[in-house]
């Protein structure tokens, strides 16, 4: 097996796997109302080209960990075949979804009987009128659904993904986590990133990572003595809770720009036109598509793969003057 290793010693075995770049929902901070000039069918990979690739990289890269993320996966029609395939694979690797949640109380049986171990959720305010015009549609109630399917499942732990901004939803951090106790859902605030399709992106009206914790003092966090390991979230203990699995309650924060971890990180990325990224920040991209249809065997792809990935700079650049936000947005990478 070789390893998928870049010259600074870190090694990838989390693969995150977007499936589309289409999206039911038109995030502010992720596109514009009109939504964006979506991804040709062709270009797409099929359900069997995802499936191998997966497979290439769990049986001979050794990729241990497999996210689907879109735009939003639960519109790919073929999601629940493509799981239940890779969840074949010997040795079979743990698989989760990060989805808005919509369509996720239709889909969390028939994910979970596939062989899905867990989701994440997105999730930026409790208040259905904010979330129709953050997201421009009028469907909270439908991802409050999916949540609840999903413990209901098993889905567990089940994780809610927040972006707080400024003047728009940053008065909501201790409503949120309080919502998450009470149900049991382990909360993660992430940093707002420069990877919207507008390029709008401006540190200064950025809420960050302090400022999340600033506001979460009333909840007493203690430090959690679990190491975060290569896990891009630094997380704390909630005194007096536990989540739905009955362990010590969490809330979690990803620092991507001020509390970078690109020295742990452990991801590559595929996306859904088959093009490897060595990093979410990445300007380059490794074309596996290519090498798929023109017939090129497993072993050749691995070590184009492999290649990609030791190219991999040493952080993503963000307070580098000349950092440059990547071409595509992040509906077109994948989380």
């Amino acid at each position: 097996m070789i390893a998928l290793a870049d010259r600074f010693g870190r090694v990838a075995t989390d693969l995150r796997v977007s499936l589309t770049d289409r999206c039911n929902l038109r995030c502010t901070y992720c596109m514009p109302a009109e939504g964006l000039a979506w991804m040709p069918q062709p270009d797409q990979l099929t359900d069997a080209e995802v499936v191998r690739l997966i497979r290439i990289a769990v049986e001979r890269l050794g990729i241990t960990e497999v996210r689907f993320t879109g735009g939003e996966p639960l519109i790919r029609r073929g999601l629940v075949g493509i799981v239940a395939e890779v969840a074949r694979l010997d040795p079979r690797p743990r698989m989760s979804v990060t989805t808005n949640g919509i369509g996720l109380d239709r889909m969390a049986v028939p994910l979970r009987d596939a062989g899905l171990d867990r989701v994440n959720v997105s999730l930026d305010t409790l208040d259905p009128a904010r979330f129709a015009t953050l997201t421009r549609r009028d469907r909270h109630a439908d991802v409050l659904r999916g949540l609840s399917a999903a413990v209901t499942a098993g889905l567990t732990p089940v994780k809610i993904n927040t972006v707080l901004m400024r003047d728009v939803n940053d008065d909501e951090a201790p409503a949120l986590l309080r919502f998450a106790l009470e149900h049991g859902y382990q909360l993660r605030f992430i940093e707002q990133m420069p990877l919207d399709a507008q390029h709008q992106w401006d540190r200064h009206t950025m809420v960050t990572a302090d400022e999340i914790l600033a506001a979460l003092k009333p909840f007493d966090l203690r430090p959690d003595v679990v190491s975060r390991g290569t896990a891009p979230a630094e997380t704390w203990l909630v005194p007096g809770h536990v989540d739905a699995a009955g362990e010590p309650a969490r809330v979690g924060v990803i620092g991507s720009v001020t509390r970078p971890f690109c020295g742990d990180c452990d991801r590559t990325r595929l996306t859904a036109d088959g093009q490897v990224r060595n990093c979410l920040f990445a300007t380059e991209e490794s074309d596996l598509r290519k090498l798929l249809r023109d017939g090129a065997p497993d072993t050749e792809i691995a070590e184009a793969w492999r290649v990609a990935m030791a190219g991999k700079r040493a952080g993503h650049g963000i307070d580098d003057p000349a950092f440059l936000q990547p071409a595509r947005p992040m509906s077109a990478i994948g989380g």
